[in-house]
């Protein structure tokens, strides 16, 4: 017998247009019940989730919150408040549709974030199903739910959910009928580009790989709805602050304040590190023998995960080489292919047809590689952390929220703004008190003085200063300290407020 896997050892799936055999088609009610099932418990479990820890946005989508309510009232964008995050144009109109909730439009958010982790886990699913087969979609599945990076950038209201869940989906499409649906594709890629510019390069390169077999019209539709996103972005930041280029001068420049600016040298360590750091070393590992197996066994189908992951990576590298912010969160769509590698190799043999004995090797090696998978995340993993940190996020807010509506608070906002230790607690404070930029500044900042009148915020307690007052190395631990003339008007578990007037 040949040591080497026949091509005819391999099972190939019906194409689109192919009726199945009668035997899939008596299969397939069963897989839809296990599918909905399988769904309707993560839902579930992410209802029990957000009424156990209820969580907040996270930085970037408090100030989205903002220029949406900014947006309503006709007001100027605060693009350029002090250490402003970069703005994401539907983000922000999304941020709008939701101002209108008042003080609940920041746990709607959440809430539709978390909806989009959901979106994101089926996509996946259905990535890994249409490229291999359904059990590598379901260990795909179950691999990115128990990567808790991942359901906890939900719980915060990360833009990037939604994002990946988006790109994700244009795949799927894609994968599953080729060049078939190119104007909904490039339609999901120019709204995932409105979230993040990385999704301009993947609508790029979509026009090229459809412009051989489109005509001229064509053609020039499709680059038209590939150009959407980057001109809206150009658009919106030309009409607030009179630079199309702003976004992109400003992330830079916050990113060397920050010193999230690690320069081109930096990215191949970076890169590695990140990968393992969001899917953890079994699955990176267990990626690498998947995709092997993969392009070993059956090339045309690794070709989606594999374009997006290598884009990805691209992406990841143009922008530290750029001079920008080259933090993990930039290698999230990478990472949820190295997942689906990951899965081939723990589900991959189900592409062989039964009875072989290169199956029933690979369905042992797997299980080997799932046992060390399972011992390694549950010596390693700290769920009592995570429960800390996300007990923490609501906590915090609940605590934030009770020292600023306090009488005596309320009371000095009168006599002036709310000064807080740096940037942090900017968004957050202004969405609880509905203040303008300039209601709220931060004492890090060079334009700001020793404060004189209105209301000092101090954070106290480990979890809250390391997370809100000490963020950076240039952060001082002076601005956490109470100036001179101020008198404490209440406090709580995280934070103190001090009042002049």
């Amino acid at each position: 017998m040949s040591s080497a896997v026949s091509p005819a050892a391999v099972v190939t799936p019906p194409s689109p247009t192919e009726a199945p055999p009668a035997r899939a088609r008596r299969r397939r009610p069963p897989l839809r019940v296990l599918e909905r099932a399988a769904l309707a418990a993560l839902a579930l479990g992410a209802l029990a989730g957000m009424l156990a820890f209820p969580t907040y946005p996270n930085y970037d989508s408090y100030y989205s919150l903002l220029w949406g309510r900014e947006l309503l009232a006709l007001e100027q964008l605060s693009f350029t408040a002090y250490r402003a995050p970069t703005e994401h144009p539907l983000a922000i109109a999304f941020g709008a549709l939701l101002a209108p909730l008042g003080d609940g439009a920041d746990r709607a958010m959440v809430a539709t974030t978390v909806l989009s982790f959901l979106v994101l886990v089926a996509g996946v699913y259905s990535l890994a199903k249409t490229a291999f087969t359904p059990l590598v979609g379901a260990a795909a599945a179950a691999l990115l739910v128990t990567r808790f990076d991942f359901p906890f950038l939900a719980a915060r209201a990360y833009i990037d959910i939604p994002y990946l869940a988006i790109v994700i989906w244009a795949a799927v499409i894609e994968a599953r009928a080729t060049r078939r649906h190119p104007v909904i594709v490039l339609a999901l890629l120019s709204a995932a580009g409105l979230m993040r510019p990385e999704a301009w390069v993947l609508a790029g390169l979509y026009w090229l790989w459809l412009v051989p077999r489109a005509t001229w019209w064509e053609r020039a539709r499709y680059a038209a709805l590939a150009a959407v996103a980057p001109l809206v972005w150009a658009a919106v930041d030309f009409a607030v602050t009179g630079d199309p280029l702003y976004s992109l001068t400003a992330t830079g420049d916050l990113a060397e304040e920050l010193g999230r600016n690690k320069g081109g040298a930096a990215v191949p360590q970076a890169l590695l590190e990140f990968l393992v750091r969001l899917a953890k070393l079994p699955v990176v590992l267990g990626g690498a023998a998947g995709l092997v197996l993969g392009i070993v066994l059956t090339p045309r189908r690794v070709v989606m995960p594999l374009v997006l992951m290598v884009v990805g990576m691209a992406t990841f590298a143009l922008v530290g080489l750029a001079g920008l912010s080259v933090i993990d969160r930039y290698l999230l769509v990478p990472s949820l292919c190295v997942m689906v590698f990951a899965a081939v190799s723990l589900a991959g043999w189900t592409m062989l047809r039964d009875g072989s004995r290169w199956r029933r090797l690979w369905a042992g090696a797997a299980g080997a590689l799932l046992v060390f998978g399972v011992v390694f995340t549950a010596t390693r993993v700290n769920l009592d952390q995570l429960h800390k940190e996300l007990r923490f996020r609501g906590d915090a807010h609940a605590a934030l929220e009770g020292v600023l509506r306090a009488p005596a608070v309320a009371s000095g906002l009168r006599c002036g703004p709310v000064y807080v230790p740096n940037h942090k607690l900017i968004p957050d404070v202004r969405w609880i008190l509905d203040l303008p930029h300039s209601g709220v500044r931060a004492r890090s900042s060079d334009e700001v003085g020793e404060p004189r009148r209105g209301v000092v915020l101090l954070v106290h307690d480990r979890p809250a200063l390391f997370k809100q007052a000490l963020v950076t190395d240039n952060d001082d631990a002076r601005d956490n300290l109470p100036p001179a003339g101020f008198s404490r008007a209440a406090t709580s578990r995280y934070y103190a407020a001090y009042v002049s007037c």
